[in-house]
């Protein structure tokens, strides 16, 4: 069964991590450049940024307002650990806010940093070491229903559970950890 969704977030650490070839639609994907430890080779970077332009690829860059603005990406992405609000003057200058969030609280305060979208996670169980609990379908669910915000589902999102996400009421889905494991089935299930 496929997948579909209006925007795909694909949150990649490298831009080895993903092949743009094996993305065929445009205007529905999301590249987050999440990068935590050595940033890639900047001219290697500016290469990707503009295939994802060519391609029509929103490319955000994670936590690092001056690589975003040296590389002209479309926005910023906010990690639920940051709390700061000096990101709303980005948003000033035609950039783009999406962040993350863990819980009620979390999402609160990147409604008032300016996300468009709110990537909430987990949706369903992972096996991350000191990290329990997940939302479920039902719970993301309702969490959405109470909510104004764009939120998009996150974490345990794998190649089993991909038919789970029909009953997910959002026009978005984020992926992570599958796209490194199995790029090529994973876009394929995706349109």
């Amino acid at each position: 069964m496929f997948i579909n969704k209006k925007k795909y977030f694909l949150i990649i650490e490298s831009i080895r991590d993903i092949d743009l070839s094996n993305l065929k639609l445009f205007n529905k994907f999301v590249i987050i450049y999440r990068n935590h430890n050595k940033i890639d080779n900047l001219n290697k970077l500016l290469d990707f940024r503009k295939k994802c332009k060519i391609k029509k690829i929103d490319f955000y860059v994670a936590n690092n307002p001056g690589l975003m603005v040296l590389l002209k990406a479309d926005g910023l992405y906010i990690s639920s650990y940051s709390q700061s609000l000096k990101f709303l003057k980005f948003k000033k200058n035609q950039f783009k806010i999406i962040g993350s969030a863990h819980n009620i609280k979390e999402i609160n305060l990147k409604n008032k940093q300016g996300c468009k979208y709110i990537l909430t996670s987990r949706l369903f169980k992972t096996d991350y070491k000191n990290k329990i609990g997940y939302l479920g379908s039902v719970k993301f669910n309702l969490l959405n229903l109470m909510r104004n915000e764009d939120l998009v589902p996150l974490g345990g999102i794998k190649m089993f559970n991909l038919n789970k996400l029909n009953y997910v009421n959002s026009n978005s889905i984020a992926l992570l950890s599958e796209i490194k494991k199995k790029p090529a089935k994973i876009f394929s299930r995706l349109f």
